[in-house]
């Protein structure tokens, strides 16, 4: 069956079930292992709940990333729920800056109650900014541009990525970028029950539970960009030492450096603007992705800098 362009099998398969069933989060499927009926090639990533492999379709030859997410508890529901919502945002949104997701495929217990779920994805041919930073700021800004334009999609489609970071954001060899990871994606105006987000990166909004808004990624994008200008973290409300402190206050969270002060290379509207985004007041953030991509292009179309933007930089503290 479908459901908003989804293919949806409510099994994996009689053979590839039954591999599924005994490949657990602690026993990684190894090369040529069947999984829903595609061969295993690699494990290509982990989550807190889930693996990918890369994958291939015996009859097609097409690579697919798949991502296997595992329910061992009552209390593990939470996972599998999480994986229907990615999969039915990414289907709700269709902008080549996301990564698509093809199909879910649950496996049955007993045939009764759905104990793992399968999403085949769009295999992203790249690798993530965290890994390989932008060597110069006219990279960097194209990448910032693109993955506004991304998260702009999803906010025209009533979504919020909720955890943007380096990692969540790979470029292919022909420069294009890839928003990827949409576990904690979740509907404009969501509480959630519990902290979800990357410290480094999150927002004083996502550690207080307060409504996830497109401000958040917003934030999330300002944090992103802060380090790839200047390979340090902004302050969050997650405390980073040893503090007996679980998070902090709004009025407690220390204002960062501004970019240019520690790269010199970074022009000074990118660096207002990225402080803009990181701000801890909602209201004093952009007001939408929009104005962030209107002020991206306007930086790129009067910016001549030049370079690689880590020449002349500090370590990072």
């Amino acid at each position: 069956m479908s459901r908003n362009g989804l293919q949806l099998s409510s099994e994996a398969g009689d053979a590839a079930g039954q591999v599924a069933t005994r490949v657990r989060h602690y026993e990684p499927a190894k090369p040529g292992t069947k999984l829903a009926g595609y061969s295993v090639l690699a494990e290509i990533g982990r989550g807190a709940a889930s693996i990918i492999y890369l994958v291939q379709d015996a009859k097609s030859k097409r690579v697919y990333a798949l991502k296997h997410v595992r329910k061992d508890t009552p209390k593990e529901q939470r996972f599998l729920d999480q994986a229907y919502a990615e999969a039915d945002i990414a289907s709700r949104i269709g902008s080549p800056r996301i990564r698509s997701i093809d199909r879910v495929i649950k496996s049955r217990q007993r045939l009764i109650s759905v104990n793992e779920v399968f999403l085949l994805m769009e295999y992203v041919d790249g690798i993530s900014i965290e890994r390989h930073p932008p060597a110069t700021f006219p990279e960097a800004l194209d990448i910032f541009q693109q993955t506004a334009e991304g998260l702009g999609a999803m906010h025209d489609a009533g979504f919020v990525h909720a955890d943007m970071k380096p990692n969540n954001i790979v470029i292919t060899d022909d420069g294009t970028v890839k928003i990827i990871d949409l576990g904690q994606a979740c509907p404009i105006g969501t509480i959630k029950e519990r902290i979800q987000g990357t410290p480094d990166y999150i927002a004083p909004e996502q550690v207080h539970r307060r409504e996830i808004t497109p401000k958040t990624d917003i934030y999330n994008l300002g944090a992103t960009m802060y380090w790839c200008l200047t390979q340090r973290n902004i302050p969050t409300a997650m405390p980073k030492d040893n503090s007996l402190v679980n998070s902090l206050d709004d009025e407690q969270i220390e204002r960062p450096e501004p970019p240019h002060t520690i790269n010199p290379r970074v022009p000074e509207a990118m660096s207002a603007l990225v402080m803009d985004c990181v701000e801890v007041s909602l209201d004093k953030r952009p007001d939408s992705m929009k104005d962030v991509i209107e002020r991206l292009r306007e930086i790129a179309s009067r910016s001549d800098a030049r370079g690689s933007i880590l020449e002349g930089q500090e370590p990072a503290a």
